[in-house]
């Protein structure tokens, strides 16, 4: 039973991460119907800036005294930064497509995924850079199970951005024009809402959840590398679909979820560590075919309004 809870609070945690990645996916594809596979590599991309201003600091001794301090600089500078690299990613790769068809668009989400990872791996090297440790060591057991500060620090993270997003999103003037414009662009233009604004802002507030996780990740893994966002990305779209693409309640459970089936799986399944990339997928095909509007009902076809 130790091991089980062990696994859980691993499954948690990781799901966490898996959440706020997802969340970008559905949060676009809620307002302009369009699965942003370049999001994966903004994920990426925060964790290197992340571990860029993190080594810089510990270089500095800043990270001996403040670390706690030092790791939210980064984390709020990596996510202003993603959130405006999103915004220019809208403005050259989507905006311009917005009247194309979906194929149009879809192949230029593939392009852009690609050329992004290519520049974080002409930037950054195509080795592993690491994190500091300062946030790696120490903890505590209860009741035989073991959690790391970073855990902790983790899932205190992703439940603050979580609840943060449905505080912006449900009970405020942005959050009620971002759904308007999901139900109905036409009928939100005319009450004077800026669907160009709106679908900028929806960007950038989902590429500055993946950021975040970025770090998080490369935090609780050591490092990160230049492709570090396709595998990850691909479970977060799962999740997405598992929960009901478009809505972001269903993203977090279904986040949530791909992250408990990963670890279980991994731990109760023999050489199921060896594997455990498959079982999001299998996930998602068993999805789409037995339920494909998700847990929370979403529509997926083209018949979303």
């Amino acid at each position: 039973m130790d091991y089980f809870f062990q696994q859980l609070i691993n499954g948690l945690t990781l799901g966490g991460v898996y959440a706020l990645v997802a969340l970008g996916y559905t949060m676009v594809y809620g307002i302009i119907q369009l699965i942003n596979f370049a999001h994966g590599e903004i994920f990426a991309a925060g964790g290197y800036l992340g571990v860029i201003l993190l080594s810089y600091m510990a270089s500095q001794g800043l990270m001996d005294s403040h670390p706690w301090f030092g790791l939210a600089f980064a984390l709020i500078l990596a996510m202003g930064y993603c959130a405006m690299l999103a915004m220019a990613v809208e403005k050259v790769a989507y905006k311009p497509l917005r009247q194309s068809s979906r194929l149009s668009v879809l192949l230029s989400a593939l392009g852009m995924s690609i050329f992004l990872q290519n520049g974080l791996m002409l930037t950054q090297g195509v080795y592993d850079k690491a994190y500091p440790t300062e946030f790696t060591h120490g903890g505590f057991e209860w009741l035989g199970v073991r959690v790391s500060f970073m855990q902790i620090g983790i899932l205190l993270v992703t439940t603050l951005l979580l609840v943060l997003l449905n505080t912006l999103v449900f009970k405020t003037r942005i959050g009620k024009a971002m759904r308007a414009t999901a139900q109905d662009k036409v009928m939100s233009a005319l009450v004077g809402i800026h669907s160009d604004k709106v679908i900028s802002t929806t960007f950038a507030i989902g590429a500055a959840l993946a950021a975040a996780a970025g770090i998080m990740v490369g935090l609780y893994y050591g490092s990160v590398r230049y492709d570090m966002g396709f595998v990850p990305g691909i479970k977060a779209f799962a999740a997405a679909v598992l929960g009901g693409i478009g809505n972001i309640t269903g993203a977090m459970i279904g986040g949530l979820i791909i992250g408990m089936v990963e670890i279980l799986a991994a731990a109760y399944i023999p050489a199921g560590g060896e594997y455990k990339d498959v079982f999001a997928f299998v996930i998602l095909i068993g999805v789409l075919y037995f339920m494909p509007t998700g847990i929370m009902g979403e529509n997926v076809d083209d018949t979303r309004v």
